[in-house]
């Protein structure tokens, strides 16, 4: 489990559904019993010693929860928990990567390799030549992606929806019509060019609480 900087300050963490009780009761014995609030949607335990531990729910858990289910801690482990169809969809310069995940595993997925080329320094008519050729490429990578993403995507009813990568391809790619229906993307992963690996080890990304930390 690897800890990253959040943003405001703190760490966030990665915790999976199942190991989302031994994290709990690990925070609790560093830190002393906690308080359960709710605050902007997370679930927020106030230890004894004054940390604060911030807790997301994943993606397609609890969508429309009141908040008293949100304050019941067992509740939101079981959400959290509970099996989930999630679509995938990772889209970088290099290729691009499209699933459909139920629970932990990658039941249906289509990778490709693609490629669009690097900004250059070159200046006047030859960096006019290279912007339009990587504009040409850039969109003929969101097409082709937006077909894959049709086939494999738009016709599963899924729980939530899980980009990857290169931002602005991933919206590019979602405008499409036939992807209207699609749920709005719940999270957005940092991933390298999608590769088969890469779009499995999305997967626990994609179910994973994360969990901001605020030591006293």
């Amino acid at each position: 489990m690897v800890a990253r900087p959040a943003a405001g300050g703190g760490r966030r963490v990665e915790v999976g559904p199942e190991r989302l009780v031994r994290w709990i009761n690990g925070f609790t014995g560093r830190h002393g019993e906690a308080r359960v609030t709710l605050a902007d949607g997370l679930l927020v335990l106030t230890a004894a010693d004054g940390a604060v531990a911030e807790l997301a729910p994943p993606p397609g858990a609890l969508p429309d929860a009141p908040a008293p289910l949100l304050e019941d801690v067992e509740r939101f482990v079981a959400a959290a928990s509970a099996p989930r169809r999630l679509g995938l969809l990772l889209v970088r310069r290099g290729g691009i990567a499209v699933g459909v995940a139920a629970g932990g595993e990658l039941t249906a997925s289509k990778v490709d390799s693609a490629y669009v080329q690097s900004r250059t320094a070159a200046g006047g008519w030859s960096q006019q030549r290279y912007a339009r050729r990587r504009a040409n490429q850039a969109k003929a990578l969101a097409g082709g992606a937006a077909d894959v993403a049709a086939r494999l995507l738009a016709g599963e009813t899924l729980d939530a929806v899980v980009t990857g990568g290169d931002r602005g391809l991933v919206e590019a790619v979602l405008a499409d019509p036939r992807l209207a229906k699609l749920p709005q993307p719940a999270r957005h992963l940092d991933v390298p060019d999608p590769r088969l690996a890469v779009l499995r080890a999305a997967v626990p990304a994609a179910r994973a609480v994360w969990i901001v930390v605020r030591d006293p």
